[in-house]
């Protein structure tokens, strides 16, 4: 996402309403503990190109490898990915080390166009995933709804597949509902294809939308969070399979000025296990220079598929449940625009490691962090 976000932080609910429900699974709760972070100066260049924006990273253990993509939109540098190298030294995180930088290539074999001059043709990158089964890596662009007297622009968000040197391999079927429209409907402009992550076995991808779309209801606010959809493709035959409602937190600070913007919504998303996916939601609000941060353990077992459903709302059907098992305002640092996380190497006790990855986009007033956590069940 372009704007600074930030996380609500808040106690998970359990939404009882007469027209949806939402339900929680009794058992163990992880958590998660920061062991160590790093900060990536603001005039970091690597290979010509400005280091900002990171908005995805993903870890091949076999080669010991962090993929992270950069959501710039071919302004100053092609839209691009790196590759680095991550130092844990005693769970310390010591320093991180570019290896290679990587232009998107879209159908052609074109890279993407300048947002600023040729909009249509650019991309706006948020996620990067490594599959280590077939070699390759998928991103996610987020796409652009701008309708303004001077400017119109529908760009639709896509999930695409490319090779390790960012060759376009092919990309999913777009849901109906994913698809930019001129009218309210379908979703809205930098609130759509934030997060994606392969399950287990690399049959299944899922990915969310920001913000709801316009059918489903209004925005999170200061007092009530709205309703997205978490989207399940199957990986090989590249289709929509399922698709199910969740409910976000509200706005976690008023704005200030009263007005000014402010958002919450989910800006990455990380498989756990079965059914299971860890969800980051990211607040933000106007006057509030940190970002509120939560990662929520989100389960979708009994949750209903909503995926025949042209509207959530006035429905009867069962949400995602979700534990919140991080609230990063209680870490007593600075936490910027968290965008993207992954599973690391083990730690030297044997407990799993997650590494989370800020955008800055591209600003001097932000940060670009790498916090390194320790998950405990």
């Amino acid at each position: 996402m372009r704007k600074l976000l930030f996380l609500v932080v808040l106690p998970a609910v359990l939404l009882s309403c007469s027209n949806l429900k939402q339900t929680t699974e009794n058992k163990p709760t992880p958590s998660l503990r920061l062991i160590s972070s790093i900060e990536i100066p603001f005039d970091e260049t690597f290979q010509n190109t400005k280091v900002g924006g990171l908005s995805g990273i993903d870890y091949d253990a076999k080669n010991d490898l962090y993929y992270l993509i950069s959501d710039e939109r071919s302004q100053t540098n092609d839209s691009r990915f790196y590759t680095a190298k991550i130092r844990l030294v005693e769970n310390k995180l010591e320093s991180i080390h570019f290896q290679s930088v990587s232009t998107l290539k879209n159908e052609i074999g074109k890279v993407y166009g300048n947002w600023t001059t040729t909009p249509t043709t650019s991309a706006d990158p948020e996620d990067i995933r490594f599959n280590p089964k077939t070699n390759t890596l998928v991103w996610s662009s987020e796409g652009a709804r701008v309708i303004t007297a001077d400017k119109e622009v529908l760009q639709n968000p896509s999930i695409n597949f490319m090779d390790l040197k960012g060759d376009f391999l092919g990309n999913v079927t777009l849901s109906e509902n994913l698809k930019m429209q001129k009218l309210e409907k379908g979703p809205r402009n930098n609130g759509t294809l934030e997060g994606i992550t392969f399950d287990k076995k690399y049959k299944k991808i899922y990915t969310n939308i920001e913000e709801p779309l316009f059918e489903d209801g209004d925005k999170a606010n200061t007092s009530i969070g709205g309703l997205i959809r978490l989207y399940q493709f199957n990986a090989k035959t590249k289709k929509n399979t399922a698709q199910y409602g969740y409910q976000l937190e509200p706005i976690a600070h008023e704005p200030d000025p009263k007005g000014s913007f402010a958002v919450n919504g989910v800006s990455a998303i990380q498989y756990y296990g079965k059914n299971q996916l860890l969800v980051v939601e990211r607040s933000y609000s106007t006057g509030t220079q940190a970002c509120t941060i939560k990662v929520f353990l989100c389960d979708l077992k009994k949750a209903t598929n909503v995926k025949n459903y042209a509207s959530l709302k006035n429905q009867k059907f069962e949400l995602a449940s979700k534990k919140l098992i991080l609230n990063m305002d209680n870490l007593g640092i600075f936490i910027d625009n968290i965008e993207g996380l992954t599973f690391g190497p083990k730690l030297a006790n044997g407990n799993r490691s997650i590494i989370f990855v800020s955008d800055n986009n591209f600003s001097d007033k932000q940060k670009t962090q790498v916090l390194v956590f320790e998950l405990v069940k």
